[in-house]
């Protein structure tokens, strides 16, 4: 029996893909099984690498449009059939895939009657669409249509403020995520000493990198982000009580202790889908403009109740949730305007 386990210990953990397929061009799912882990670690795996696929993978998106002789997102446009709101919307939903870090033009000239689809946009040759049927606008006039766009590569969302439209130059709500879902699963096999633990990851992607593509990016930005750990010295752990040395550019606010203070600072930019709520709370948080862990952090748990539909029951779970993951609590008083 220990000849057993010492011979199960000592093999490498391997990934394999039991199942691939593609539901459309723009859904690819692939289903991974990753084994063997001692009792505990794959759960361990499983949680780091779908924050890793959700979060690190990055993708390319149009984040801005410029249409000519357009006043507002809410125009209608003679010969054509949908409103300029409806265009930005289906634009924001085009799969991109772009090997370039730089913000990139592309642009889009069609004469109607026409329906016009991502297949119609001339883009640069770093940047090129999954699916070239995906609907944009529809034209029933004879008519020219020209649309210039704007496109980058980012990871995570972009929220955009129409506020500041001018010139017929329309912000786009960026979406550079192009893993659409992940569940993982921790399944025993052996028995006694020698049992172990299988994860099967499942991988859902928008096709601009496949399931297999977007496991192994993710793999290597997780040791990316763990490799200053790997050569840890006792100076380098010694507490000084200074944060300020440590990040001089940070501006630390005066109203939270330290430890919160540098908490809330490094989540500022990280979105309230992390707290991984119930569906109902995390809709209603968006519905009230919440969307980022600083956005909620301006927030009492007073503040929260008054929210139409959202009740104890989800300022409980909020709380819990904030704590949980990112050592943070709510404001005590009721700061917020409403």
């Amino acid at each position: 029996m220990l000849t057993c386990e010492k011979s199960i210990c000592t093999q490498a953990i391997q990934l394999k893909c039991v199942e691939s397929r593609v539901e459309s061009k723009r859904l690819h799912y692939g289903r991974f099984a990753v084994s063997p882990f001692k009792k505990g670690q794959a759960s361990t795996v499983g949680i780091a690498m779908r924050r890793a696929l959700l979060e690190e993978i990055r993708g390319t998106s149009i984040t801005c449009a410029r249409f000519h002789g357009v006043v507002h997102e809410y125009s209608t446009v003679t010969g054509i059939k949908e409103t300029i709101h409806d265009v930005l919307v289906n634009l924001k939903e085009v799969a991109l895939k772009g090997d370039s870090n730089d913000v990139k033009e592309a642009i889009s000239s069609v004469t109607g009657p026409k329906e016009i689809t991502a297949g119609d946009i001339s883009f640069p040759p770093s940047v090129k669409a999954v699916d070239n049927l995906q609907h944009i606008v529809t034209i029933t006039q004879p008519i020219s249509v020209n649309i210039e766009l704007k496109i980058e590569k980012d990871r995570g969302y972009r929220i955009e403020n129409l506020d500041g439209s001018k010139n017929g130059e329309f912000p786009v709500d960026a979406v550079f995520m192009p893993v659409r879902n992940v569940n993982y699963s921790v399944h025993l096999f052996g028995s006694g000493k020698a049992t172990r633990e299988i994860s099967l990851i499942e991988i859902w992607t928008n096709g601009s990198p496949t399931p297999d593509e977007a496991i192994s990016e993710a793999s290597e930005k997780l040791i990316e982000l763990s490799s200053p750990f790997l050569h840890v010295k006792q100076e380098d752990v010694s507490y000084s009580g200074d944060y300020k040395g440590l990040f001089p550019s940070m501006k630390l606010s005066s109203q939270l202790h330290d430890g919160n203070e540098l908490a809330k600072k490094l989540s500022e930019d990280t979105f309230i889908d992390q707290l991984e709520l119930p569906a109902r709370a995390s809709n209603c948080l968006k519905k009230a403009q919440i969307h980022t862990i600083a956005d909620l952090l301006n927030y009492s748990r007073e503040d929260l109740s008054k929210i139409k539909s959202f009740g104890q029951k989800s300022v409980d779970q909020v709380s819990k949730a904030l704590w949980e993951r990112f050592a943070s609590e709510l404001p005590r008083n009721k700061v917020h305007i409403q």
